[in-house]
């Protein structure tokens, strides 16, 4: 249940971030927090990450509802025996929705957190962008991590075997 309200604070959060802008800056309004580093401005996106499949809303929401059953399913599947994949699992699925709605909604999403690193504009995103990228992080680094378990298993159970071999 915990990972649930994990998926639902990150939706909250979303959400709320995205009415704070969308209510009280104009499209394209900038505010900068760190000089020309870290600006707030008021975007809209109607494609995917970094602005790709512009105008494709029926593909975001087909494939999102597939997603999102998919992370449902496999939650309830691993929250019992894993603690960091279904932390990552809600991260995602929270992003998810609150992308999800704002396209069901609206037909785009609202972002809003622009990075420039000198004359390079890293692509403008939002909260929900950034837990599903920690996210997927944190599913790659539990892969990994059971990777290595699982091999830490196999040389002990290798070593056993040698050892009884042996006797």
């Amino acid at each position: 249940m915990v990972y649930y309200l994990i998926a639902l604070i990150v939706f909250l959060v979303d959400q709320g971030t995205k009415y704070l802008i969308a209510t009280r800056l104009e499209l394209g309004e900038q505010i900068p927090v760190i000089k020309d580093f870290f600006i707030i401005t008021s975007h809209r996106n109607q494609g995917a990450a970094f602005g790709i499949l512009q105008g494709q809303q029926w593909f975001f929401v087909v494939v999102t509802v597939i997603v999102v059953a998919g992370i449902v399913w496999y939650l309830n599947k691993a929250r019992a025996t894993r603690k960091l994949l279904p932390t990552a699992l809600a991260l995602v699925l929270g992003g998810a929705v609150g992308n999800f709605l704002d396209r069901l909604l609206n037909g785009e999403v609202v972002d809003f957190l622009m990075f420039n690193f000198g004359s390079y504009t890293f692509p403008i995103f939002n909260v929900a962008d950034s837990c599903i990228v920690i996210g997927v992080v944190l599913i790659i680094l539990d892969t990994l991590l059971d990777m290595k378990s699982g091999e830490e298993i196999n040389e002990v159970k290798e070593t056993k075997e040698v050892k009884e071999g042996n006797e």
